[in-house]
């Protein structure tokens, strides 16, 4: 019986792994273009490769370093020369500007004090002609700080301010979001008042008769004064009934729907002893005290 003979043929050789990178491997072969070879090889052949070899290509070569060096040593002279000079001006223009804000700094600390100044001989002038009733007139021109029994309300900005839509305000000057407005502010003034408040703090601004609420951008004022939210609202009266007052009142009950329309946070509370500063300087630019027999009373018109 014949035996088969075994399957000697050879297998195929594994393929490159690269086989599929061939437009890859041409590139890498042949870094150099064809064209820039052969022109290198050509140069080589009739010797004009390489630094130059006659004595004119030389010093033309050399003239060309000689000015390149220059150029650069001129150069950075120069800096070296500017760079002590742009320091010293630099240097002065910081002593400038520190001089000036100290100078600044001087003028506001002394129209503060001026400001405290004159508000203090208005308090006293206050008191001294008022007669009998010097502390009251006082104390309802915010001309001295007072204390008792009251409120404390606060209001701040919803957690997410980002919230729009309809609600208790009604307005189309801008987006109702869930932060506190000034009309807000003056609608709890004014609830406050209405309520038998008998004086009115902000943030440790005590407010007046001359007293304003507005907004600067986003920011609310209170006499030109900037506030930043949380917003203490400070009332002396009876806390209790204070308290109670307020919110029953449209006031009050506005403030509600802002808590719940646009999640102002609020909270009111009533206080054994509040605490309130006096007010600034009162300027008074039109009204003054009615002089006896004077005809120009009798029009019913204030003076300028």
């Amino acid at each position: 019986m014949s035996q088969q003979s075994p399957d000697r043929s050879t297998a195929s050789p594994p393929a490159r792994p690269d086989a599929s990178m061939s437009l890859l491997n041409n590139v890498m072969d042949h870094s150099l273009d064809d064209g820039y070879a052969e022109a290198s090889a050509r140069r080589k052949a009739d010797g004009s490769a390489g630094l130059p070899r006659t004595l004119k290509s030389k010093l033309g070569l050399a003239a060309g370093l000689v000015v390149a060096a220059l150029v650069v040593t001129l150069g950075a002279a120069e800096a070296r020369i500017s760079a002590p000079v742009v320091a010293k001006e630099r240097e002065e223009l910081i002593d400038r500007i520190n001089a000036e804000t100290r100078a600044a700094d001087t003028l506001e600390s002394d129209v503060d004090a001026l400001r405290n100044d004159v508000s203090e001989r208005q308090r006293k002038a206050l008191e001294r002609h008022g007669g009998d009733q010097g502390e009251l007139v006082a104390l309802l021109a915010g001309a001295t700080p007072v204390e008792g029994s009251g409120v404390k309300l606060i209001v701040d900005d919803a957690k997410n301010t980002d919230q729009g839509g309809g609600g208790p305000r009604e307005s189309s000057g801008f987006a109702d979001t869930g932060r506190v407005r000034d009309r807000d502010m003056q609608r709890v003034v004014n609830g406050l008042w209405e309520s038998g408040a008998e004086a009115i703090a902000i943030n440790g601004q005590r407010l007046t008769a001359l007293s304003a609420i507005r907004a600067a951008g986003d920011a609310i004022l209170v006499d030109n004064r900037p506030l930043v939210p949380p917003y203490t609202v400070l009332a002396v009266g009876d806390g209790k009934k204070l308290a109670t007052e307020f919110k029953g009142s449209a006031d009050g009950q506005y403030l509600q729907a802002l808590k719940e329309s646009f999640d102002i946070r609020t909270s009111i509370s009533d206080q054994a002893k509040v605490r309130l500063p006096a007010a600034p300087s009162l300027i008074v630019r039109t009204a003054e005290p009615k002089a006896a027999g004077s005809g120009a009373a009798d029009t019913g018109k204030g003076t300028s």
